[in-house]
């Protein structure tokens, strides 16, 4: 190569040599020498016949320069004077520029690692790609790789975790340096979950009719940025910085949280983008080449299976590469352990529309050498044709169990309703079902119990306290007219719509909520807890909070004793957790050999096929055990509305069920949701032996 010092013509030359691939902005680039003070820049705009790139070469003075390369819809150019912290955009070459760069809506780099937001005409904002360096000092943290099986999550939002934590300093509450401070760090650790999963930290922006409302998208299911952390989680100082400062903030927090012991999970949304409806205005994508980013109809129209006005088109191969990179990149920059996708048959749709259990992007995933291993979730449904795909994604993946939270909610609130008022409940079929991990859902696909990520709450929905409280969502406030969010709440709020003195139901709800919990906490799969649950936190009635950023939405920490009771109570669950998984072999539940599930009923004797579905059999005993013998557990369930005595399994009954050791066990009481159990706890009882089970309740002994 010809020596460049003293050369001019062979500096210019290869000043001008670019590449197209990586896509984005890029110092250097594999098979180009790098030329200090310039940038490789390449994007994908097949909708446009030559682009220009206009950035901030200096504070208020803003250059063009064209991108002269071309293939297959991919432009670019070896730019000079694009440096790091500079604000960029694109342009088709030859259209009229509407007014002055940086005074008008550039098209957005789908690749920009940094998204800066200026205000603009009308109420407006304005959006700017920023060149970003990823250098940061991870130290000696490590990521944890905590084992499915040992798995425990926990869905948080980064502002409203907290926004009202006392112990938090201000200026850091409510943001990602804020959720990673030690008192939060810690209070995780303490609570015994292995793994927070955020809701969307990717640079999102609100909706035209949520700003006509001055409301917020405080969800933030409206990505605009997939490379980009959303800035306004930052402290003030890290986004008067810049998006270098935001950047290194999510670092830290992640850094920190590792070094607690907890593993990242993030809820990505590449299923649609904030570009919304056809004719809101181009803020990238569309602009860049709208009919081959998003999915048509055969009549021309927006193909949606999300809602939300635009679904990205995942048989487009560039669309799927951007979400591979995307993850690539949060998983080697931002050193994340997983992804919860929103909408996720929405990415596995081949050109016919369809789901497709051998879809490109999935067989991508699965052979990619930097994703796979890591922990992916599906949210399986969308609103498209056979959007629901609860059990049918590959192995490798996990799913949001829908089954498992409407059989939880069918079984301790909609039956209570229902048998409250004199008629009758559910079999036990169902709820034994969700104890075992829903095996039988995933089993097609050639999964196990792991793959069954257990919630009964999610942020979409009612708390948990909510689910006990209010039989009718409480949406007014989201300017809707009561329209918004779901009718099918299954939940029972015990004789009183919303907040009551009344001791009595207030007792009754905080039983269900705990037989919920233990239900959720002490079932096969991976158990999802959602923030403040723990606490009895409440929206009020509001079970479609998304545009509620204040305290509705906010988890509280002024604890009284009843949340104070909640709390202690989770912890308990989650340490009881632990101590009867340590007492499985490890290969449990994804291989069962060497352990068992035996069923009895409240007589102590193996269950029955006719009790199974009828719906007078409201008691249910499951055995827990190992080859060895050691630490079982049984867990007994009470759905009926009366204390109930039970016989508990003796050494017959375990032999008539196929247990690999038979002999007569002892059963010590170590947990009761009943309210006033306190008495009962550490009662010893032998196999044969009976105990009395209060109503509506659930007891754990080990065995």
């Amino acid at each position: 190569m010809a020596d460049l010092i003293g050369d001019p013509q062979g500096q210019a030359a290869a000043r001008r040599v670019s590449r197209p691939f990586p896509l984005g902005v890029k110092n250097s680039v594999p098979g180009i020498e790098e030329v200090p003070g310039t940038a490789n820049v390449s994007i994908y705009a097949p909708g446009l016949s030559a682009v220009d790139i206009h950035f901030e070469k200096a504070p208020g003075v803003w250059v063009s320069e064209p991108l002269g390369e071309s293939v297959a819809g991919i432009h670019h150019g070896r730019v000079s004077g694009l440096s790091y912290g500079a604000r960029y955009g694109f342009w088709p070459r030859g259209q009229e520029l509407p007014g002055e760069p940086g005074s008008f809506q550039l098209l957005l780099d789908p690749y920009g690692r940094g998204i800066d937001q200026q205000p603009g005409r009308d109420d407006m904002p304005l959006f700017f790609s920023v060149h970003v360096d990823s250098a940061f000092d991870w130290g000696s943290s490590r990521q944890p790789h905590t084992p499915w099986r040992d798995t425990v999550i926990y869905e948080a939002h980064v502002r409203g975790q907290t926004m009202l934590h006392p112990e938090i300093p201000d200026e850091l509450r409510g943001t990602y340096a804020g959720f990673g401070h030690p008192v939060m760090v810690d209070y995780l650790k303490q609570l015994g979950v292995t793994a927070v999963e955020l809701l969307p930290i990717h640079f999102h922006t609100d909706e035209e009719h949520l700003r006509m409302l001055g409301l917020t998208n405080y969800w933030g299911y409206n990505t605009l940025g997939f490379f980009a952390p959303h800035s306004e989680y930052a402290t003030r100082a890290a986004q008067a910085a810049g998006p270098k400062a935001v950047q290194d903030e999510v670092k830290g927090m992640i850094r920190s949280l590792h070094e607690g012991g907890l593993e990242v999970i993030l809820d990505v949304v590449y299923n649609h983008t904030a570009e919304g409806k056809k004719d809101q205005p181009a803020l990238s994508w569309r602009g860049l080449g709208d009919e081959r980013y998003y999915r048509y109809d055969a009549e021309g129209r927006y193909f949606d299976t999300t809602g939300c006005g635009n679904t990205l088109d995942f048989s487009e191969p560039r669309v799927i590469q951007m979400a591979l990179d995307s993850l690539r990149y949060w998983v080697q920059e931002y050193r994340v352990d997983g992804f919860r996708f929103d909408l996720a048959p929405a990415l596995c749709r081949g050109a016919d529309g369809r789901f497709d259990r051998r879809h490109p992007f999935l067989i991508a995933l699965a052979a990619d050498p930097v994703l796979n291993g890591i922990k992916l979730i599906a949210e399986p449904w969308d609103i498209g044709p056979d959007g629901w795909q609860t059990g049918n994604f590959p192995p490798g993946w996990a799913d949001w169990n829908d089954r498992f939270r409407d059989s939880v909610r069918d079984f301790w609130l909609q039956d209570q309703a229902a048998l409250a008022a004199g008629g009758t409940g559910g079999s036990v079929g169902r709820i034994a079902g969700s104890l075992a991990g829903s095996a039988d859902l995933f089993a097609g696909s050639g999964r196990t119990a792991l793959s069954s990520i257990n919630l009964v709450t999610a942020h979409d929905g009612f708390t948990l306290a909510d689910l006990t409280s209010y039989e009718r969502k409480h949406n007014e406030a989201n300017g809707e007219d009561n329209r918004d969010g779901s009718n099918d709440n299954r939940s029972y709020n015990h004789g009183v719509e919303g907040p009551t003195d009344d001791e009595r139901i207030n007792a009754r709800r905080a039983q269900s909520a705990r037989n919920v919990m233990a239900t959720l906490l002490m079932s096969l799969g991976v158990p999802m807890i959602t923030a403040g649950d723990e606490l009895g936190r409440t929206q009020h009635g509001n079970n479609n909070a998304y545009c509620q950023d204040n305290p509705m939405a906010w988890t509280h920490w002024d604890l009284d004793a009843d949340a104070e009771r909640m709390l202690d109570f989770t912890r308990t669950l989650l340490r009881l957790r632990r101590y009867f998984l340590a007492s499985q072999p490890y290969r449990f539940p994804a291989d069962a050999r060497g352990s068992s599930l035996l069923w009895f009923d409240a007589e102590g004797q193996p269950m029955a096929q006719d009790k199974w579905q009828d719906p007078s059999t409201r008691v249910v005993q499951l055995l827990v055990g190992s080859s060895a013998g050691e630490l079982n557990g049984l867990f007994v369930l009470n759905g009926s509305l009366q204390d109930t005595e039970i016989v508990l399994p003796d050494a017959e009954a375990l032999s008539r069920s196929g247990a690999v050791r038979d002999e007569d066990h002892s059963y010590e009481l170590l947990l009761s949701t009943a309210a006033d159990a306190r008495e009962r706890i550490g009662g010893q009882h032998r196999g044969g032996g009976r105990d009395i089970l209060p109503a509506n309740s659930i007891s754990l002994y080990r065995a």
